[in-house]
């Protein structure tokens, strides 16, 4: 952590994890103002609201001043509404992404200023920077493989210039532990959070079913060339690349190439017809400047890839066509494209279908 924070009012998006717990003592550490904020986006099950919690329990050991905010309303409107609307239109929605963009960046920096912050910290492995031109610019983190600037993409240049990322120069994630455990954090050996916060056990067919019955009796599994092969019970248990779980026979491994949730059809082929040559994608921004209508820059669309070649045309403000160097594997509508030069995240935008 390079930047001199002494003095200033920072406020920490305190989960209770290790990694904001280990932001919270470094930044006290180095001298700063610190106070800690907590999202209360859901009720947990099983979970005693008399109890503190592990981010107050943290907020108590650190000797800071603690806030909760009260978002369920808007996190269920904004996140988890969203994320089973666009399960059941046919899509495979990242909502990390969403909540970075409304809820981490949007209401709780509103929150931190309003409580008088300079800056709002998390623990967030990506780093940033101004250039000489005064604008922000946002870096991959030190540590690749923690990486998670795929999923702020959505940021704006008035965010960057009021968040800070301690753990984007981090060697490791077993440096922050040795930190953690260092300072004494009662959390320094807890475990990494689930893949998506809200969802109980990481069944997501589970979650959507809970409370919505279903609207149809299925629909059928076609394969591209045209032929019905059976029967679905729901195109929301399905996604873009799986191949398990499609219960029909085939001479070869058949895998799901679209979803057409208005039609209630599941179309499946094989794995040739899994690539594409590009993809057309919407609600586009930018954190540097696109260069120009048309060029070429490298992009991913899944977290877990290594950047691609490919050339950008826009299309409109927040619409553009992508095509690839090469054919790329399982593009799936609902997921993110996100643009890179070198090590900067351009921007990016959500998926609206693949092409060829």
């Amino acid at each position: 952590m390079t930047a001199d924070y002494k003095g200033k009012k920072i406020a920490v998006a305190m989960s209770g994890g290790v990694d904001s717990s280990t932001v919270a003592a470094l930044l006290k550490e180095q001298g700063a103002q610190v106070i800690g904020i907590n999202m209360k986006l859901f009720e947990r099950e099983g979970e005693d609201p008399g109890l503190k919690g592990d981010a107050e329990t943290v907020a108590d050991f650190l000797g800071i001043e603690f806030h909760q905010l009260r978002l369920e309303e808007p996190f269920a409107r904004l996140i988890v509404d969203d994320f089973r609307a666009r399960y059941f239109g046919g899509e495979t929605p990242n909502p990390c992404v969403r909540c970075n963009r409304y809820v981490k960046f949007g209401l709780l920096l509103d929150k931190a200023l309003e409580l008088g912050a300079d800056f709002l910290a998390t623990g967030h492995y990506v780093r940033t920077e101004q250039g000489a031109d005064g604008l922000w610019h946002l870096l991959k983190a030190a540590y690749s493989a923690k990486d998670q600037s795929y999923f702020l993409y959505t940021l704006t240049q008035r965010q960057l210039e009021r968040v800070v990322f301690p753990l984007g120069e981090m060697p490791s994630k077993d440096e922050v532990r040795r930190l953690a455990s260092g300072f004494g954090l009662p959390v320094a050996q807890k475990g990494d959070s689930q893949e998506i916060c809200f969802v109980p056990n990481d069944d997501y067919v589970a979650f959507l079913e809970k409370d919505r019955p279903q609207e149809s009796n299925g629909g059928d599994i076609v394969h591209r060339e045209g032929s019905v092969l059976g029967r679905h019970h729901g195109t929301h248990r399905y996604t873009v690349g799986q191949r398990r779980g499609l219960g029909i026979a085939w001479k070869e491994p058949l895998y799901v190439l679209e979803i057409d949730a208005e039609k209630e059809r599941v179309v499946v082929g094989e794995l040739e017809g899994l690539f594409a040559a590009g993809l057309k994608v919407v609600d586009l921004n930018w954190i540097a400047p696109p260069a120009g209508l048309s060029f070429q820059t490298t992009c991913k669309i899944r977290y877990r890839q290594q950047p691609v070649a490919c050339s950008v045309t826009l299309l409109g403000e927040q619409t553009a066509e992508i095509r690839f160097s090469e054919p790329q594997k399982s593009v799936t509508p609902g997921q993110s494209v996100v643009f890179y030069r070198d090590d900067e995240l351009l921007g990016g935008g959500r998926i609206s279908s693949a092409i060829g």
